[in-house]
């Protein structure tokens, strides 16, 4: 993965990605330098992560869209909070193996059906 610094420069960065069937409409994100020295974590929604290989996606915090170039293909990835902003740059083939990893473990359409909506709400109740 690179951090897009300026249109000429760019840093390599590892980048982790994962996914839990329990919590089925998230891919959980941890980016951090190569020498790893700090690690920033974010949360994305596994349905935008898809939809960005092939189109732009995202409003708000979190932007997506997929690009080509130099005889590689690569998703841009747009992070943005108050303190700041980075724009990274992930291999779009291996977001596509992952991704085809998780809808072998919660096929595409059915993630309601693996959420527990009424315990939930029963626990968000208790804790009030």
């Amino acid at each position: 993965m690179r951090l897009v610094v300026s249109h000429e420069t760019s840093m390599e960065m590892f980048a982790g990605l994962w996914y839990e069937a329990d919590d089925p409409y998230a891919v959980r994100a941890a980016f951090y330098p190569v020498d790893r020295s700090g690690r920033v974590e974010w949360c994305l929604s596994r349905e935008m992560l898809a939809q960005a290989l092939s189109e732009h996606t995202g409003h708000g915090d979190v932007r997506m869209w997929p690009a080509g170039g130099s005889g590689r293909d690569a998703l841009y990835i747009s992070l943005r909070t108050p303190r700041g902003s980075a724009l990274l740059e992930l291999p779009a083939q291996g977001v596509e193996s992952f991704l085809r990893e998780t809808w072998s473990l919660v096929p595409l359409g059915t993630e309601s059906e693996r959420l527990d909506l009424d315990g939930e709400l029963a626990q968000l109740l208790a804790g009030s």
